[in-house]
């Protein structure tokens, strides 16, 4: 009786071993109330082969119509018949940071915010008399970041304001699985020409905070790496000698030979 005993202690072990829940916790270092500065908050800045809209907004309605791109109406065809959809064109920044602005002519946006476009062409349009009360809206339209691994739901996300941080993205993902290694996010970013990975750990407030990529900026990726009870789940056939499926049959097959050797 006393060996069976220690063989059912034994198992139960290893099966609530196995089965452990893997921690979950952010910023396990900061304390409510503490204050961390966010260094270097970059907002988004446009690059050539990104893609913008630009509207000017006055009280004419024949120099709106002067300053801005047409409305491309298209038609998309549905199960019971067709729809009329609406969208507003674009200017794509070339190779060199332009766009091709109607009667400014190419203006230089390369590097600058949403905001600093909008001043700029403001301030011309003032400044050459050519409308006097402008009221200027540029919008992000292609600017995307993606983001892969163990999260609820990957994929590819727009950017809709100036600044969007490394939480932002991974909240529009649904957050990190539980299988997610929360010390271990990558982000990888093109900077000069050349990819450029950073790791982030999510358990220390102070380091994502100092992290150069708290901040995204478009066309970077971010990967949850999973852990490596996740890693053991993703085997072959499940039952190599690391998976908890395997440890759980040992536990049962040795159990079974004991008893019946004590009988």
């Amino acid at each position: 009786m006393k060996i069976r005993y220690i063989l059912f202690l034994l198992t139960v072990t290893l099966l609530l071993g196995s089965c452990a829940t893997p921690k979950v916790a952010y910023f396990t270092d900061l304390k409510p109330g503490t204050a961390e500065q966010v260094l270097n908050p970059l907002e988004i800045r446009v690059h050539p082969e990104d893609k913008i809209s630009i509207l000017v907004n006055s009280k004419d309605p024949l120099l709106m119509n002067l300053f801005n791109l047409p409305v491309i109406s298209r038609q998309i065809g549905t199960a019971s018949g067709t729809s009329n959809s609406q969208g507003i064109s674009g200017y794509t920044i070339n190779k060199d940071g332009d766009i091709d602005f109607p009667v400014l002519g190419y203006i230089h946006v390369a590097g600058m915010t949403r905001e600093e476009i909008a001043s700029y062409i403001k301030e011309e349009l003032v400044s050459k008399n050519l409308v006097k009360d402008p009221v200027v809206t540029v919008e992000f339209m292609n600017l995307t970041v993606s983001v892969l691994g163990e999260v609820a739901t990957p994929g590819r996300f727009n950017i809709d304001k100036d600044k969007l941080t490394l939480l932002d993205a991974l909240s529009m993902a649904g957050d990190l699985t539980v299988y997610g290694k929360r010390e271990n996010v990558l982000v990888q970013r093109e900077e000069n020409g050349k990819k450029t990975l950073y790791q982030v750990n999510l358990n220390s407030g102070y380091d994502l905070y100092a992290s150069p990529v708290y901040y995204l900026q478009q066309n970077d990726v971010v990967y949850v790496e999973p852990n490596s009870m996740k890693a053991r789940q993703a085997t072959v056939n499940g039952n190599n000698v690391r998976s908890a499926s395997f440890w759980m049959s040992l536990a049962s097959l040795l159990t079974t030979i004991t008893v019946l050797i004590v009988k």
